[in-house]
């Protein structure tokens, strides 16, 4: 398999299947588009790799999936034994439906706090749209965290987690706290937890050295 991903210190949405992948214990291999290139030099480094010209991209054999929720949901029947989704089918549901939600949603979030791995924590102002998507999030978390008793949203690790954690590297770069949000506690340490992951330590490495 093939995973195409773009520049480490901003890319979110090749983050999450790139950790999805990398708990299947498969191996891949990686290819790095730079992206935010002038002159059009992104979009062409894209174009033949994705039909979208979009990435992230898997290759696996001669298929291949634009789309990062995709992506996750095809390595999850692909690899079954990685347990990407909890067998419950309540717990299932819940998991993809929060997957969902940040793949479609929190719209101002994104923009107005990009990651940027590179960049040490700092304060910022964040508008009320903003703060009502981080309210959102927080109470998402809590409501999943104390429904399956943690660590993580569905008990175990699971796609749910690989779309949230930019979310967490976002609250730590803009010095966003759960507990300013409603938060008890809970969510606080469930992004703490996120961060620590090795798979994700191993990611914010290669951002870290300019990749």
């Amino acid at each position: 398999m093939e995973l195409v991903v773009g520049t480490k210190r901003w890319s979110t949405w090749t983050l999450r299947p790139w950790l999805v992948l990398k708990r299947t214990g498969e191996p891949f291999t990686e290819t790095l588009i730079q992206l935010r290139q002038q002159d059009g030099q992104t979009e062409a480094a894209i174009r033949p790799h994705s039909p979208s010209g979009l990435i992230p991209l898997l290759k696996d054999g001669d298929l291949a999936i634009w789309d990062s929720l995709a992506i996750c949901e095809y390595l999850a029947e692909r690899f079954p034994q990685a347990k990407l989704w909890p067998a419950d089918p309540a717990a299932r549901a819940l998991g993809r439906a929060a997957a969902a939600e940040m793949h479609s949603g929190f719209a101002s979030l994104r923009g107005e706090c990009p990651m940027a791995l590179e960049e040490q924590p700092k304060s910022v102002e964040i508008s009320d749209l903003t703060q009502a998507n981080v309210r959102r999030i927080v109470r998402l978390w809590n409501d999943l965290l104390t429904r399956f008793g943690g660590p993580y949203l569905l008990g175990e690790w699971s796609i749910a987690d690989a779309y949230y954690t930019p979310v967490a590297t976002r609250f730590r770069t803009y010095s966003i706290h759960p507990s300013d949000y409603g938060d008890a506690g809970a969510a606080g340490a469930y992004a703490e937890r996120l961060l620590e992951q090795p798979d994700f330590l191993e990611w914010e490495r290669a951002a870290q050295a300019g990749i």
